[in-house]
């Protein structure tokens, strides 16, 4: 088949236009880079490995070699530290020099990073300044929305910002820092911690780009004096951890370098120390993926961590989520098309959505974030759809079993064809045990002569409906109407174990309403009777015709058998079986033997019997 044809047959098949739909709007909605990360979908990314990053922080413990010096609410009302440092926070900078002098600086960690701004000027600046140079102290600085902007021209190399060779040179940013400070202490970094569109923050900068210059962060500042791989992107996300870092106590740190007997610290020696509040009321709060309230100091070391122990995520390409989302979504509207059922597909579809979210809790466990909800989210839209489309299209189908069997059965038992394998079974032609029935009408051809067109119309319908009940009422399904004669049978599309009992009674009530009929007539049908044959056998049943009209019959000799019986009840009875009738019957019915005939097309004569209901 031609490219052209297969495109043709595709969109004649509602799954597949709306699947290119589907493919369309994944095109447009799943975020392709990280510049997209504002995409309606991408939310959906962030809940779902949001779960995903906390099951993974289960099995992160915190690493040892960042420790967070805490002031802590211990330390803010301690009478000891009230004593030395006053009731108030933010305490005097001297402090800060004693805690580096007295106790950092014989500890020998490999970095001091202050979690604490100092943009004011204050009285004992000095002090803090003269200790910053005796140890490998950092100072945070913070890129405001807005304010007085400083020249990046001006500012120290110290500061560590460096500019490309298309830098502006008239490029300035509203920067919080030290401005009190001496320049050579100004070793800094920014601790800004942007959020995403939704008010969580996950990821952290590696350097602010800004008119060709660059401002690193914190941990890239120290990253670089440590001399630790450093990130080619302008920011990371990071991978957190499930227990919190290792904290001590300003105040036991404080007092271990003023009392004589103040509790013994752990050695600091080579670790990254991070000086910050986290009393309430002075912790800078945040949201992250862990938790609605995540301390600075947290995350800073979180961040610091990561670029020590190289284990933050790397960001896998979208365009992996967009291909696959795709592929998916035009295999399901293949499966729809030819057929499958909807269960069948959504069981397929629910295993391959837990291969996906374990893949991507794998991916994160190996230091890879890979973002694919919103993918999973348009296939599973894409999938409602078309079983939604499969529901309507069944009731249809129903409907339409319904009004086409309509004409045949009983409505009662109409309702118990909706199957559409029984449908389909009935399609194709099924050989099963039947009983048919054949009726004509006598004497049909004088009354018609006598009669107008409207009365001989109006008779008829009349006698149809009566007699057309009676096999109504014992299930049957009518065939059809040849002229005047009537032809139906028992066992199929409904099969019935006792079918020919259930004919045989069809027979006898239809002979009892023929009076009850000329009866209602009065006087317009008279010399009007009927004959009725049945037969029981093997018959082939389904939709037989063209491709333009179908009817739904049974053909066979049993079917001929019964014909030809019809033709003999002239003279003998209304009602004649075969001796195949008989036997099915069992003694359900009296019988009256009327001997051999030989029929038309039948080489072997056929025994025949009259039924007659038993006497009560």
């Amino acid at each position: 088949m031609k490219a052209t044809e297969l495109l043709r047959n595709a969109l004649k098949q509602p799954s597949w236009w709306v699947a290119f739909f589907f493919v369309a709007l994944a095109a447009l909605l799943i975020p392709l880079s990280e510049s997209d990360i504002d995409t309606p979908l991408q939310s959906l990314n962030h809940w779902g490995n949001d779960h995903l990053v906390r099951w993974d922080a289960k099995l992160r413990p915190a690493p040892d070699n960042v420790v967070i010096i805490a002031v802590d609410q211990k330390s803010i009302e301690d009478p000891n530290m009230m004593e030395m440092a006053g009731t108030r926070w933010p305490w005097p900078r001297v402090i800060h020099g004693e805690l580096l002098e007295q106790v950092l600086a014989k500890e020998k960690p490999a970095a001091i990073v202050f979690d604490v701004m100092f943009t004011e000027p204050e009285a004992s600046d000095a002090q803090l300044v003269a200790a910053l140079r005796k140890v490998p102290a950092y100072l945070p600085i913070a890129i405001a929305p807005d304010g007085n902007s400083f020249p990046l021209a001006k500012l120290p190399s110290v500061m560590g910002i460096k500019r490309s060779a298309h830098a502006n040179p008239n490029a300035s940013l509203p920067i919080q820092m030290p401005i009190s400070f001496d320049l050579d202490v100004l070793k800094t970094g920014h601790i800004n911690f942007p959020e995403d569109s939704d008010g969580i923050g996950r990821r952290y900068e590696v350097f602010r780009q800004h008119e060709g210059w660059s401002i690193p962060s914190m941990p890239t500042r120290i990253a670089e004096d440590q001399q630790w791989n450093i990130p080619r992107a302008n920011d990371i996300p990071l991978h957190w951890y499930g227990t919190p870092f290792q904290r001590l106590s300003y105040r036991d740190v404080y007092l271990s370098g003023q009392m004589a007997n103040a509790p013994k610290i752990p050695s600091l020696k080579g670790k990254i120390v991070i000086i910050g509040a986290v009393a309430i009321g002075l912790g800078d709060l945040r949201a992250t993926p862990m938790s609605g309230k995540m301390i600075g100091p947290e995350i800073l070391a979180t961040a610091i961590s990561n670029l020590a122990n190289q284990d933050w995520l790397h960001t896998l390409p979208s365009g992996i989520t967009l291909t696959l989302t795709c592929l998916v979504i035009l295999l399901i509207a293949w499966r729809y098309s030819n057929g499958t059922h909807p269960s069948l597909i959504g069981g397929a579809l629910l295993l391959f959505s837990l291969i996906v979210i374990a893949f991507a809790w794998l991916a994160i466990h190996e230091n890879y974030l890979w973002q694919p909800f919103a993918g999973l989210v348009l296939i599973w839209l894409y999938f409602f759809f078309c079983a939604l489309f499969y529901f309507l299209y069944e009731k249809r189908k129903r409907q339409h079993i319904q009004q086409t069997f309509n004409r045949f059965l009983d409505p009662r038992v109409v309702k118990t064809l909706s199957d559409s394998s029984m449908l389909a079974s009935s399609e194709i032609g099924q050989n099963v045990m039947l009983s048919v029935l054949f009726s004509d009408i006598r004497g049909f051809t004088t009354m018609s002569e006598k009669s107008s067109p409207a009365e001989i119309v109006y008779l008829l319908n009349k006698y149809f409906d009566n007699q057309v009940s009676c096999i109504y009422e014992e299930g049957g399904t009518l065939d059809k109407f040849i002229g005047d004669a009537i032809m139906a049978f028992w066992g199929a599309p409904v099969a019935h174990a006792n079918h020919a009992e259930l004919a045989v009674n069809a027979a006898l009530s239809m002979a009892e309403n023929l009076e009850k009929f000329k009866a209602d007539m009065a006087g317009k049908a008279d010399g009007f009777e009927i004959g009725i044959g049945i037969n029981t056998g093997p018959a082939i049943v389904g939709f037989i015709g063209s491709s333009h009209r179908l009817d739904y019959t049974a053909i066979g000799d049993t079917v001929n058998l019964a014909s030809r019986i019809e033709g003999q009840t002239k003279g003998i009875a209304r009602v004649l079986v075969s001796e195949y009738t008989r036997e099915a019957c069992g003694n359900t019915f009296d019988f009256i033997e009327h001997g051999e005939f030989t029929v038309k097309g039948r080489e072997q004569p056929v025994r025949l019997f009259e039924p007659r209901r038993k006497q009560q």
